[in-house]
């Protein structure tokens, strides 16, 4: 096949990906990322068959990380699919391909002190620290990710209710809990920026960067790493951490997994029962200290 020809459908695709299957920008961006990759990596391969992926896996495992091969995988099974549908191809070269094994991941996750440490370090007076304070106190209090909180406008905020409008991955939309102590300090934030009186119906966004112009996701990392790092804390801490964190420190306050899994917006129960996993680690390593009879004594 024709390097421009093949270059057309994966656009073709990523169309389809983005206006028939829902799919957001930043995952359609994605799927753009994985089959660039590919296809520099197998110009003159034609045609493409299993043991060019097989090839290209290869070179994968080298260089980045199982999650990450799997997520490139999982991208050319699906855009093969999609030109085995469309007869562009006689059959999916994917299909050769076994499956690869996940490695297991536990996602980093604050204490509960290590929370609120960063949380109280942030002095809520002034534009920027009013916003931080608030930035911070929603992403712990709702476990929204990242691209949801900045694409929250002032109107997705139910103050009476307590609850906030989110769009989520596949532009689902849906209701997460928030805390009375994150709405006083997003009111308290929106008092600062002259704009207290649109809360829960103003078009415009929720948290603005240093202009007027809605704040990025970037920035928001920068915010996180930046009071992290003051508190002397892990440089991995990102916005998903406070995610983790959530999920993690309600479940250890005896939510159920259903609950959890309908406020983080994930499609399947499993993907949310990583974080048993996590409570029940912690669990045992309190009880392997706590009790008299958790050990044998040594000889």
């Amino acid at each position: 096949m024709e390097e421009e020809r093949l270059k057309s459908l994966v656009e073709e695709f990523l169309g389809y990906l983005g206006s028939t299957k829902g799919y957001s920008f930043h995952t359609v961006e994605a799927y753009r990322r994985d089959l660039r990759d590919f296809l520099a990596f197998s110009e003159g391969m034609d045609p493409i068959s299993p043991h060019t992926l097989r090839a290209y896996l290869g070179y994968l495992f080298k260089r980045v990380k199982r999650s990450t091969i799997l997520r490139r995988l999982s991208c050319l099974r699906t855009f093969f699919g999609f030109l085995e549908r469309r007869g562009i191809v006689n059959e999916n070269p994917s299909q050769e391909i076994g499956g690869l094994k996940k490695e297991k991941y536990l996602p980093k996750v604050m204490q509960v002190d290590q929370v609120f440490g960063i949380l109280d370090s942030i002095q809520p007076e002034g534009r920027m620290g009013s916003r931080d304070r608030a930035i911070l106190e929603t992403l712990y209090s709702s476990g929204i990710r990242v691209g949801e909180l900045v694409r929250l406008n002032l109107r997705d905020v139910d103050e009476a209710q307590g609850l906030v409008r989110v769009m989520g991955k596949g532009s689902k939309e849906r209701l997460v809990p928030i805390g009375k102590i994150a709405l006083q300090y997003i009111r308290r934030y929106l008092k600062e920026t002259k704009r207290e009186d649109l809360l829960g119906k103003g078009d415009g966004a929720l948290f603005l960067g240093r202009g007027k112009n809605r704040i990025t996701e970037r920035r928001v990392q920068q915010i996180v790493k930046r009071y992290a790092k003051a508190l002397g804390l892990s440089s991995d801490i990102s916005p998903h951490t406070f995610r983790h964190s959530f999920a993690t420190h309600l479940l250890e306050g005896g939510a159920d997994l259903r609950s959890v899994q309908e406020m983080l917006g994930h499609t399947s129960l499993s993907t949310t029962q990583i974080y048993t996993h996590l409570t029940i680690d912690r669990l045992m390593a309190i009880y392997d200290r706590a009790h008299p009879r958790s050990r044998l004594k040594e000889e």
